[in-house]
């Protein structure tokens, strides 16, 4: 009866170490599930990521309310970004290995620094992801690469409607220039300029 007793106790001690094990090894596991799976890398766009980018091009133009003005497509993306002489770079936010935002950019120049600048064409980030600090992370990663290219500034516009985006950029240090104003001559606009 003793030695019953005395196996049954040592049974119930290894069945409660063998579920702690388990229940510590889950918990670990789930740890750097966490840690891993929720990791935002920023890459490079690639040829490959064309259908993306177009993707997120529609979905800024319809968050913008300026879906009517889209006409690019990907042969205008893959002749502008990975052609012979590309006049635009773009860099893609990953979130768990889906694409979640990207920022397209590219070189300007200002006479008064007498360096390039980086112009932030667009920016965007899914509606789902927003509020996790990844478009901040894509528009850092654009200073952090001026400051290692030798810029004199970084640069974008904002619809004046669009606050979120204004106060952003304000917490990060950005200033708003209101004394200038946005003027352009569309392409359906040249003839017009040319013959006057």
């Amino acid at each position: 009866m003793v030695l019953l007793s005395y196996l049954n106790q040592k049974k119930s001690i290894y069945l409660f170490l063998f579920t702690f094990s388990i229940c510590n090894l889950f918990y670990i596991l789930h740890l750097l599930s966490c840690f891993v799976m929720d990791k935002f890398l920023i890459k490079n766009a690639e040829k490959k990521d064309i259908p993306v980018i177009l993707e997120f091009i529609k979905g800024l133009a319809e968050y913008e309310k300026l879906s009517h003005q889209v006409t690019v497509t990907e042969n205008l993306l893959e002749k502008n970004l990975f052609g012979k002489k590309p006049v635009c770079e773009c860099i893609i936010g990953y979130f768990n290995d889906l694409p979640v935002g990207f920022a397209l950019f590219f070189h300007n120049f200002s006479t008064f620094v007498g360096k390039p600048g980086i112009y932030l064409e667009d920016l965007f980030v899914l509606p789902k992801y927003r509020g996790k600090g990844f478009g901040k992370k894509l528009l850092l990663y654009l200073i952090q690469l001026a400051k290692e290219r030798d810029c004199g500034r970084v640069e974008w516009s904002v619809l004046s409607w669009n606050t979120p985006a204004i106060e952003f950029y304000k917490s990060i240090g950005g200033e708003l220039l209101e004394d200038w104003q946005i003027f352009r001559v569309s392409k359906t606009k040249f003839d017009i300029s040319l013959n006057l």
